[in-house]
């Protein structure tokens, strides 16, 4: 009888699974590429931050990671490769075409060598998609492969996870700015936003009675809608089909990552065939075998394990003090998110300078460098990059905010880029200095704004930025300080 009452619950979701793993694929295969074209230069042996010496003071059951093991570059390129290459092998569906066992062990070998990089990454692994990636792995490795029948309760442990993701970056928002509540904050975001893309100078100057409605769209979605994700079909496909609505628009207005990426997996993971048979998207997907070991004992248990975890972040959406893109277990199994609970209103940029000068004096040459896709030059039009993404511009942008203390990895940059190094180097778009590296770098701080209008300038740039000079970051430095490099050498990131 159970076996009956099995296939009856899970023959509308087998098609929606064979999307969901080519999918997540997809999105594994973007984050080992950032790995492994940036790690080494953020974490590896000579990195911004080596995870040598954070790995060095952490302990394994706190921190797991394959890293432990082996901190150097080399051990950077072998577990990114791997996992290049084995989410390459789920895309082309290798783990669904044979058994149980392959499938379980091929999705666990992916998220463990994911799960490396996000432990031993600190600040630059320390964003809400990388969570939520790892999150989404761990229920792949039970979906089961193609040849078993799909298992009845994953639908709702991704429909939960899909509820939780929304209903926490309303719930954020209306607790931690009051622009959401006087619906001003979009006046702001996409000006202010971490990175702008080509588009959202245009959103940006929207009239200001579109931007209170988008903010009270907003709400809609992200408070109300998600209740729908429970509901009956009825209910519940247009609850998803508005949830991935948003998610679009999002992509269209700005560079989240893949976070707008992985929540519109999420969204078809939320649905069930039933809809493409509806519309004539696809024929009715074979029905798998049921596997007792699998189906009865070991996805029943994980789920009550995931039930379980669940209790702390499900506490936290309703408490005062919400926590948001927090983790509550080391694996990363069941996280809190959320995105924009404050808006800045004024956007910071760093501009890193270096000059030749042997003394630095008031009218002395400074020389720009300039990030892959953070704003510096004004004339440079912002970019569409996500889902890949450039860690170090991310952090940049929050560095911006406040002191250089609270981000004493730049003092590593500034270092790194009085010598050329060429690993630094690869992460920025342009080097003013190719020949020789710079006498002294400071990092100035300014104030960014979008123009009014687009106006070419005679040489046929567009003018895209205004902005104007707000204070000195960082005073001009050179490894010639005693004092600097001394600090340096304490931090361990100078021999």
């Amino acid at each position: 009888m159970s076996k009956l009452i099995l296939r009856s619950s899970t023959q509308d979701w087998n098609l929606v699974r064979i999307w969901v793993k080519r999918l997540l694929g997809l999105m594994y295969l973007n984050a080992f590429l950032i790995a492994f074209n940036q790690a080494k230069a953020l974490i590896g042996e000579n990195g911004l931050l080596p995870m040598r010496n954070y790995l060095a003071q952490a302990r394994f059951v706190d921190t797991p990671t394959l890293f432990f093991f082996a901190t150097s570059d080399l051990a950077i390129n072998i577990v990114a490769l791997l996992g290049l290459s084995l989410s390459v092998a789920s895309i082309l569906g290798v783990f669904d075409r044979r058994s149980v066992a392959l499938s379980t062990v091929g999705w666990a070998t992916i998220w463990i060598c994911y799960l490396s990089f996000v432990n031993a990454g600190q600040t630059f692994w320390g964003f809400g998609w990388e969570m939520l990636i790892l999150e989404v792995g761990f229920l792949a490795v039970f979906l089961g492969p193609n040849t078993v029948a799909s298992p009845a309760m994953m639908p709702w442990l991704f429909r939960w996870l899909l509820f939780r993701l929304m209903f926490g970056a309303g719930m954020i928002k209306i607790r931690g700015d009051n622009c959401w509540l006087d619906l001003t904050c979009m006046y702001y975001h996409y000006e202010t936003q971490p990175l702008p893309n080509p588009l959202s100078w245009f959103f940006h100057h929207l009239p200001p009675w579109l931007h209170q409605v988008e903010v009270g769209f907003t709400h809609f979605v992200e408070l109300i809608v998600p209740f729908g994700f429970f509901l009956p079909p009825l209910i519940r496909w247009p609850a998803i089909l508005i949830t991935a609505f948003f998610q679009i628009v999002l992509i269209l207005s700005g560079n989240l990552a893949w976070l707008n990426f992985m929540t519109l997996m999420l969204c078809v993971a939320s649905l069930d065939d039933r809809l493409f048979y509806k519309f004539g998207f696809a024929a009715k997907a074979e029905l798998g075998r049921y596997v007792r070991w699998f189906h009865l004992l070991l996805v029943p248990a994980i789920t009550a394990f995931l039930l379980f975890l669940g209790y702390a972040p499900a506490k936290n959406l309703l408490a005062s003090s919400q926590q948001m893109n927090a983790s509550f277990d080391p694996l990363h199994l069941v996280n809190t998110y959320g995105a924009f609970g404050s808006v800045t209103k004024t956007r910071y940029e760093l501009i890193i300078e270096g000059t030749d000068d042997e003394i630095p004096v008031p009218n002395s040459h400074w020389l720009a460098y300039e990030f892959k896709r953070k704003p510096g030059d004004v004339y440079r039009m912002p970019q569409q990059i996500s889902p890949y993404y450039f860690k170090l511009d991310w952090q940049i942008w929050f560095a911006a905010m406040t002191p250089y203390w609270d981000h004493p990895w730049i003092l590593n940059l500034v270092a790194k880029l009085l010598q050329n190094d060429q690993q630094t180097l690869a992460l920025l778009a342009s080097n003013p200095f190719p020949n020789h590296p710079p006498k002294f770098i400071r990092v100035e701080r300014y104030e960014y704004h979008f123009t009014s209008t687009l106006a070419a300038v005679e040489d046929g740039k567009t003018h895209w930025w205004e902005r104007r000079r707000s204070e000195a970051y960082l005073p001009p430095l050179s490894l010639d300080d005693s004092e600097f490099s001394g600090l340096l050498r304490r931090l361990g990131w100078l021999q």
